[in-house]
Order: C-alpha cells, then sequence, then structure tokens
C-alpha cells in the first residue's frame, strides 16, 4: 500500500504541467476548513529540508504557513506560527522545536525560511534573513510520501483541517530544497538576489492543485522587502 501511495504522487507530479509562478502569488482571502494549494514535489525521501517562502497576514491566532504530512507523522515538516508573540514552531516528525522572539507584526511581508538536518536534528528559523537560535527536532530520515500542503494543517494525510489554525492572507515564492541551506544562501533568498531555485518545490515550476476559496494574482511585493 505504502508503494502504490508512493506511485500515485509520483505520477501525478509527472502528469502535472509545472508552472513559472515568478510574480504572482496565492491568496487566501477567507478562513475556512477547506481552501488549501496542494504542491506535488519532485522527489520523496529526505535526509534534510529548507523551506522558505514569502507571506502577509493580519492573522494574531496560531496559522500554517507550511504543512508536510506522510502516513508515518501528520507534522512530517511543519512550519507553524502559533498565537504567541513572536513564536514559530518547526515540527519534524512531530517532534517540536519552539523558537521565541522572531519578528512578527501584522500586515507586513516577510521572508521566511525554516531549515533542518537529520544528522544533528537541527532546525533553524529565518526571517527577513536573520537566523534564530538553534532547536532540536526529529533525528533520522524523512522517508515515505509526503503530502504538502499550503492554507491549512493537516491533522491527516490530506485531511483534518481545522478553520481555527487556516491561513488568511498572501503567499508567494516558495521554496523547497533537499539539504539545509548555507547562511548565505539564506540571505541571497531574503534579499531576492540570484538565489538557487528548489529542488523539491520550485516556484518557477510549480507543480500544484487548488482547492476551494485560493486566487492566484499578481503579487504585491514589488520586490521590496522589510529593511533586515
Amino acid at each position: 500500500m505504502q508503494k502504490l501511495f508512493i506511485i500515485s504522487i509520483l505520477c501525478a507530479a509527472c502528469c502535472a504541467v509545472p508552472q513559472d509562478l515568478s510574480g504572482k502569488m496565492f491568496t487566501f482571502p477567507v478562513e475556512s476548513n477547506t481552501a488549501h494549494v496542494r504542491l506535488l514535489p519532485s522527489r520523496v525521501n529526505f535526509k534534510s529540508v529548507t523551506v522558505c517562502l514569502r507571506y502577509l497576514t493580519d492573522l494574531t491566532r496560531n496559522y500554517a504557513l507550511f504543512s508536510m504530512a506522510s502516513r508515518s507523522s501528520a507534522n512530517d515538516f511543519l512550519i507553524f506560527k502559533t498565537a504567541n508573540k513572536g513564536r514559530f514552531d518547526v515540527h519534524t516528525r512531530g517532534k517540536v522545536s519552539s523558537f521565541r522572539g522572531l519578528p512578527d507584526e501584522p500586515n507586513t511581508w516577510y521572508s521566511s525560511c525554516s531549515t533542518w538536518d537529520s544528522n544533528s536534528g537541527l532546525a533553524q528559523v529565518w526571517i527577513n534573513g536573520n537566523p534564530s537560535t538553534s532547536g532540536v527536532g526529529f533525528k533520522g530520515n524523512l522517508d515515505g510520501a509526503p503530502n504538502i500542503v499550503l492554507g491549512q494543517e493537516q491533522d491527516s494525510v490530506g485531511g483534518g483541517f481545522d478553520a481555527g489554525q487556516s491561513f488568511v492572507g498572501m503567499i508567494t515564492d516558495v521554496h523547497m530544497w533537499d539539504y539545509a541551506l548555507s547562511a548565505c544562501e539564506l540571505q541571497r533568498f531574503a534579499s531576492d538576489l540570484n538565489f538557487t531555485p528548489g529542488d523539491v518545490i520550485n516556484w518557477r515550476a510549480l507543480d500544484f492543485t487548488i482547492t476551494g476559496d485560493v486566487v492566484v494574482e499578481d503579487d504585491q511585493i514589488s520586490r521590496c522587502l522589510p529593511s533586515q
């Protein structure tokens, strides 16, 4: 059954037509337990992960920025902003690393990157090119077919959505790599300066499906991010 699930993920990725979403963004206009974007990755099984994206929201409650689930864990790799001021959680196979004192003013564009390395288990969050401290997460590979969602937090593979944890706002420039980016690479992403696109998820060649009230529109970032 696991092999069939992996094959279905890979076939979906092969059959989809990638789109270049440069200069575009996903807008999630309303709170719901249905609206989401599913991203189709180019591979399965990860020894390390980096996920970067840019977002704007006026939410002050809990919400998910990036949710990757597998049959092994509903929170295989989850980037979660809590209602606590300045606190972000990174879940790796269900193990939580919490980071505090990070910028999260409402109605502000942020560049956010989260990294994790399987050997050390260390996870870290970078906001606008500036790092948090490191936290210890899961040690070991994230094996199995991933189901990746924007706009919702998965409590089961592809489902279990809670409107109270849904994302409302705009997300753009989503990239995922199967390795931990260096500090220089993370700062280049934050500054939008000739960074290497993700080799797992690439915003410039994105395989995705939309469910519910999500709009693709021109971004409003103008490549002008908050000063670092």
